[in-house]
């Protein structure tokens, strides 16, 4: 093994920036999990610390270590190529599942909308050589390729907050758990998924009562919808009760309509001592926990999520769902940036071709 002691130097100071930008993301996380800027900070602390990984195992010249970084890193990249190769036809295929075995809504049809936009853009784009002149060309090129950068951009950086987020591990201290409500089957019967947010809160109430002997309060929240025989909540409350989940630990709040009012309506049923906030948490399926603990601090509720598993073919227009409704609630600064690089897209191609 040989180290080149010229790159030292380099290299520590790679690790440091690396270390500064971990420290900067630690920071924020601590503030709130729930920010979108923590993306930003991991993605820049962890590929800081790829670049000083790999730039000091290359430098110590040890082909061994190479070997074992380099081919799962080689490997990595091949996948994620082979993913975005594919991307139409992955998308396209999960449509097909998604299609035989949940209702056809359009919130059910994202991923189908989208593997056919993929698989327009390169006959969009011969479309346009075709028809338009040089200069629209290449503005058309230009404004395809900052909107879908700048979309795929705030997806992935909020795909790593969703993920980030997961790893949230509530103290076992609290005093209520929020169970969001997401519909009933049959008039008022609680479906699968909806089950799986109630036995994840039931899961961590039983916890907690072992391994401190404090029980929570499960307020079980969610109102009665138009084709529903009764409120979310009591049969949510009465799922729970049936799970052994004693009468007098268990709230139904059955008023809500939406997560906001989730939110505010189950803060109402809490007792707070001397104006002090309660520990509390929600529960909710894993894809929703961000976007759910945004609105559970406009809510004014300090409290973070737990995420209850949901079926791998219903992921991604989950997410691609909530992405949407997170990208839409910042709409107007978005648009803004999105606006301001196309005039300065449109600037350069005038200058380009003289046209100014």
């Amino acid at each position: 093994m040989h180290f080149n002691y010229g790159a030292g130097p380099i290299i520590k100071s790679v690790w440091l920036i690396a270390i500064i930008f971990a420290l900067i993301f630690a920071w924020y996380w601590y503030r709130d999990k729930r920010r979108l800027i923590n993306g930003i900070w991991f993605n820049i602390a962890f590929y800081s610390m790829l670049l000083a990984l790999g730039s000091t195992i290359v430098n110590m010249e040890n082909h061994i270590l190479i070997v074992l970084f380099g081919v799962p890193f080689v490997l990595a990249i091949i996948a994620i190529g082979l993913v975005f190769a594919l991307q139409s036809i992955l998308l396209i295929w999960n449509a097909v599942i998604v299609w035989r075995r949940e209702s056809h809504s359009l919130g059910n049809m994202l991923t189908l909308i989208l593997g056919i936009g993929v698989l327009l853009i390169p006959w969009l784009d011969t479309w346009a050589g075709r028809l338009l002149p040089q200069p629209w060309f290449v503005f058309f090129n230009m404004v395809t390729d900052i909107v879908v950068l700048y979309l795929l951009f705030w997806f992935y950086n909020y795909l790593t907050v969703l993920v980030l987020y997961q790893f949230n591990r509530p103290k076992r201290n609290q005093q209520y758990v929020i169970v969001l409500g997401s519909g009933l089957i049959n008039g008022g019967d609680v479906p699968p998924l909806l089950a799986q947010r109630v036995d994840r809160g039931i899961e961590f109430y039983q916890r907690q009562l072992r391994e401190t002997g404090k029980a929570p309060i499960l307020i079980l929240s969610g109102g009665q919808g138009g084709n529903e025989t009764r409120a979310e909540g009591v049969a949510m409350r009465e799922y729970a009760l049936q799970h052994g989940i004693p009468a007098d630990h268990a709230i139904a709040e059955d008023q809500s309509i939406n997560t906001l009012q989730n939110m505010l309506f189950s803060k109402k049923l809490m007792t707070f001592n001397d104006g002090k906030q309660p520990n509390a948490i929600f529960v909710t399926s894993n894809y929703h926990t961000l976007r759910a603990g945004m609105i559970a601090r406009r809510a004014g509720l300090k409290a973070d999520g737990i995420g209850s598993r949901t079926a791998k073919f219903f992921l991604p227009n989950a997410i691609i769902r909530e992405y949407i409704a997170v990208f839409a609630r910042h709409k107007w600064a978005h648009a803004l940036t999105i606006v301001s690089l196309l005039i300065l897209g449109g600037l350069t191609v005038l200058f380009e071709y003289h046209v100014l």
